[in-house]
């Protein structure tokens, strides 16, 4: 069983590489909002930050397919 778990482990991390590499435009959409808040060119707002948010889980959602995370 050792040996089993063994080989399937650069499958896994090969797996969990990939999801992040998929994500990383929109991690980095993210990110790029909170930098323009804390540099005051968008104004702080919970609300405009969950209406971006909702709208970049529809992109998320849409490209990525089934492939896309569930939070």
């Amino acid at each position: 069983m050792n040996n089993l778990q063994n080989s399937t482990k650069p499958f896994a991390t090969f797996t969990s590489t990939m999801a992040t590499l998929r994500s990383l435009p929109f991690d980095m959409a993210r990110q790029q909002y909170a930098n323009a808040v804390q540099v005051g060119l968008i104004e702080r707002s919970m609300l405009r930050w969950a209406k971006f948010e909702q709208q970049l889980d529809r992109m998320e959602k849409m490209t990525l397919g089934p492939l896309a995370r569930r939070i």
